[in-house]
Formats: structure tokens, sequence, C-alpha cells
């Protein structure tokens, strides 16, 4: 079978898309710019975190309340430069994130396009593509430089995810960071457990949690099924001390992980651009022990460094 592209309606949302391949499934909303869900095709939960209590809403671009819609999106990293090229640091930038995106089908899938940001001179696209006959979803998101001064800039894709029964992230077999992650917020990840390269840990359910490691490859791990997230890599200094993935876990009732990719930091004059390409690989559960799913997922991606 090969890849359609369906326009639906979607929680009151009109002009959605599905995209699937008979294996897999991709829904994409650009009313509010987000891949919403990725899911094994019949599977009506999904993988991704939605939040229900925003069925059907849009942004307001104007106001300083972020509306977390969950879902896929991505932000210009890092968070600190905000300030400077917005009146406010939070939320975030608005043609990245309070912004419908306009989007146009192909053969494969889907390319949405924001407006400019006008802080930032930033046109964000972001091609959304199913394999033929793969348990995969590609997305490359591009930052072309529009307009304004020169700004140094990085992609950051940032997946909400269901809660996990374990997050597992395959470390490098040698990093700059001396325990294989860095804390990028004060409190430690629950249940952490480093065995081999094998960095594991779950959701805190009352603290704030977020870790940076040098990682192409993280896996999420839920009842039915594991998402294997893999970030093409590229040369270059990356944010946060050199993390090219990320991982936070949010506490309290609305229980979703957030898995990150990043690129490099690149400076962007008008007529530049840069991308990232994130790869997201769906496979049914096979066992109940979460370090040998894990480690199943990841084992045609541990030999690359």
């Amino acid at each position: 079978m090969g890849v359609t592209v369906t326009r639906i309606g979607y929680h009151g949302w009109p002009d959605s898309y599905l995209i699937a391949n008979g294996m897999v499934e991709a829904v994409i909303v650009p009313a509010i710019g987000r891949v919403m869900q990725f899911r094994l095709a019949g599977d009506r939960e999904g993988t991704f975190w939605e939040n229900r209590a925003l069925d059907g809403q849009l942004h307001n671009a104007a106001s300083d309340q972020w509306m977390n819609f969950g879902g896929d999106k991505c932000w210009p990293a890092p968070q600190s430069a905000w300030g400077r090229q917005q009146d406010r640091d939070w939320p975030p930038p608005t043609a990245f994130d309070s912004q419908p995106m306009t989007a146009v089908a192909g053969e494969c899938g889907l390319v949405l396009t924001s407006v400019a940001d006008p802080g930032y001179g930033i046109e964000v696209v972001r091609h959304v593509r199913l394999e033929a006959g793969r348990p995969i979803m590609r997305i490359c998101s591009e930052f072309h430089k529009i307009h304004g001064d020169a700004v140094r800039a990085g992609v950051w894709t940032i997946t909400q995810m269901q809660e996990p029964e374990q997050i597992s992230i395959l470390l490098p077999a040698m990093s700059k960071f001396s325990d294989g992650y860095i804390r990028l917020m004060e409190s430690a990840p629950a249940k952490l457990k480093i065995d081999g390269r094998l960095l594991t840990f779950v959701r805190h359910p009352s603290a704030h949690v977020k870790i940076g490691t040098e990682a192409d490859n993280l896996v999420w791990l839920g009842t039915n099924s594991v998402v294997r997230i893999d970030v093409e890599r590229q040369p270059g200094e990356y944010p946060g001390g050199g993390c090219v993935t990320e991982a936070y876990t949010n506490p309290g009732a609305m229980n979703y992980v957030e898995l990150e990719t990043l690129g490099p930091l690149i400076t962007l004059r008008p007529g530049d651009r840069t991308e990232l390409t994130t790869v997201y690989t769906i496979l049914h559960r096979s066992t109940a022990d979460p370090e040998v799913e894990a480690r199943g997922a990841l084992r045609t991606a541990e030999y690359r460094r």
C-alpha cells in the first residue's frame, strides 16, 4: 500500500489531514501548526499527548498565556534568546507557536509553512512524510530567514507524548557530560538508571525534570507500542552546552513527557536557511520487560556512533 493524504475534521478543527500508509497514521492540524498524532493504524489513542480541553480552539497570538495543545512542533533555540527577539521571554515567538500554517498536500505527506515571525524574521517550513511500507514518519523542519538583522538560532523540535512506562536513551560511547547526561532543571529524573550505554527513567509525579544528552536516539515505551525518535546529527555548536537531544517530564495531572531534538546554532541572514530532520519509528510492543523492549528498538541504531 502506498501513502494517502486525506482532508478530515479532527476534534473540532476543520481542514486537518490524515496521512496513512496502512501501517501507521499521522494527523496534522494546520490551524494550530501541529502534528497532533502519530499512531499505529487502527489505534484510537495514539502515542502523542493531546490536550482534549483545548479541542477546536485556536491560538491568541496577542495573549501572554500559552495554549498547550500537545502534539509535535518546533521552536527556535536557544530559549534564552527569545526575550531579545520579541518583547517577552514567554510565551514562544508567535509565528513558531501562535499562528496557523498553510498546508500543501504532496505524494507522501504534507508541507506546512508559517508566516515570517516578526521578531526573528524566520519562516518555518515543515515537510511531514510517511514512508511507504514502513512504520516511519519523517519530519524535516526548515527555518528560512526572510528579513531583519542576523540572528543566531537552531531548530528545536518538541514532541509531547503520553505518559510512558519508561523513557530510554542510548548514550554515546564518549560524552562531554561526565554522567553521560546533564540536568537542565534542578530535580533528578525519577527511577534513573544507567546500564552500559542505556539510560532509563520515568515521569516524575511531582517535579519538573529535564535532561540533555549528546545521544541521537530516544525511545518512548507505551503499553502497546514503542516509538524511537532519531535525529540526523549535523556538525556545529549545540544549545544547552552541547545537547543534541533532551527529555522533559511534566508533573501532576497533565501527565505528558517531551522528547526533543535539536540542530546546531547557525547565524542566519536574509536568504539563509537551516534545517533538522527527525525520524519517528513506531513498533508494536513485543515483551513485558521495558529494558529488553528498549534495547530491541535501539538495536538498529546502536552502532551508529
